[in-house]
C-alpha cells in the first residue's frame, strides 16, 4: 500500500507519522498530483497546498486521480477547500474547517491561508489562519475570559488583517486601536498560550486517523460516477508536467 498526504505549516511530517504510514510529500501545488498518479498511490490525501505565488493544485487532478479509482482525502487547508469544492465528484472531505466550507460558513481563501517559511524550516506557520482566531476566540468567550463584544471586535479586527500579517499580537494591536479595553487585551494575551487552538491541526490528525481506517479495512479503491474528459489541453498538461519531472532529475 502507497498512501501520499501532501502536507506543510498545517502538520509536520514527524508528527503526521504518528497517525499514517505514508509518504508525505510538501504542500501540493499544480502538476503535484499528476506526478504521484505516475507512481500508482493507494490513495492520496492533501492537507497543505501552495497558493498565491505558486500554481495551486488543479481540481482536474484531483478528478483525474478519482476517475482512475484513487482515493482523494482532503482536510484542514488547502484540502478542506478543494474537497469541499469536489465533494460531489467523490473527494472525502473530513474536519470543521470543511464542514464551514462545505456548508457555506466560511468561503475566502484567506480563511486557511497563512505565511510561512522555507522548506529547510519545515514550511513553519508565520502567521496564523482565521479559522484558527475564530475558534479560539468562540472557546475564549465560552470559557468566560472575554465578553461578546470584545470576541466580535476582535475577530473583525482579524478579518481584516492582511492573512500575511494576521498573528494574535497585531491583531490585538490593530483592536486597541479600534476602541478594545487595555484589560480586555492583556487578559486575552495572557490566555492565549494556554488557551489557543489549532484547529488546522486538529483536523489534519483527525484526516490522516480516518485515511487509516478506511484503508486498513480493505481495498480502498473508489467507483467514479462521473466522466473524465481526457482533452487535448489536459494530455498536453500532462506530458509537460512528467516531462518537466524527468528533465528535473537529470
Amino acid at each position: 500500500m502507497t498512501v501520499f498526504v501532501f502536507t506543510g505549516p498545517s502538520l509536520s511530517p514527524e508528527a503526521a507519522r504518528e497517525h499514517l504510514d505514508a509518504i508525505y510529500m510538501p504542500p501540493a501545488s499544480q502538476g503535484d498530483l499528476i506526478r504521484v498518479l505516475a507512481r500508482k498511490p493507494t490513495a492520496i490525501g492533501i492537507i497543505d497546498g501552495f497558493f498565491h505565488n505558486v500554481p495551486a493544485v488543479w481540481h482536474k487532478e484531483v478528478l483525474a486521480a478519482l476517475s482512475q479509482g484513487v482515493p482523494v482525502w482532503g482536510s484542514a487547508s488547502m484540502g478542506a477547500l478543494r474537497a469541499a469544492e469536489l465533494a460531489a465528484f467523490g473527494m472525502v472531505g473530513v474536519g470543521s474547517v470543511f464542514e464551514a466550507y462545505r456548508d457555506g460558513i466560511i468561503e475566502d481563501d484567506d480563511e486557511v491561508a497563512v505565511t510561512h517559511g522555507p522548506a529547510e524550516l519545515g514550511y513553519l506557520a508565520l502567521s496564523e489562519a482565521m479559522v484558527n482566531v475564530r475558534c479560539t476566540l468562540a472557546d475564549a468567550h465560552a470559557s468566560g475570559v472575554i465578553s461578546e463584544r470584545t470576541r466580535g471586535l476582535v475577530e473583525r479586527t482579524a478579518k481584516e488583517t492582511p492573512y500575511v500579517e494576521r498573528t494574535y499580537d497585531r491583531i490585538l494591536k490593530a483592536a486597541a486601536v479600534a476602541g478594545l479595553g487595555g484589560r480586555d487585551a492583556e487578559v486575552l494575551r495572557a490566555w492565549l498560550p494556554a488557551g489557543r487552538r489549532d484547529l488546522k491541526r486538529d483536523d489534519a490528525i483527525r484526516m490522516l486517523r480516518t485515511m487509516r481506517e478506511r484503508l486498513g479495512a480493505g481495498p480502498a479503491r473508489v467507483s467514479p460516477k462521473f466522466h473524465f474528459e481526457e482533452t487535448t489541453l489536459w494530455m498536453s498538461a500532462v506530458k509537460g508536467t512528467l516531462d518537466g519531472k524527468r528533465a528535473s532529475r537529470t
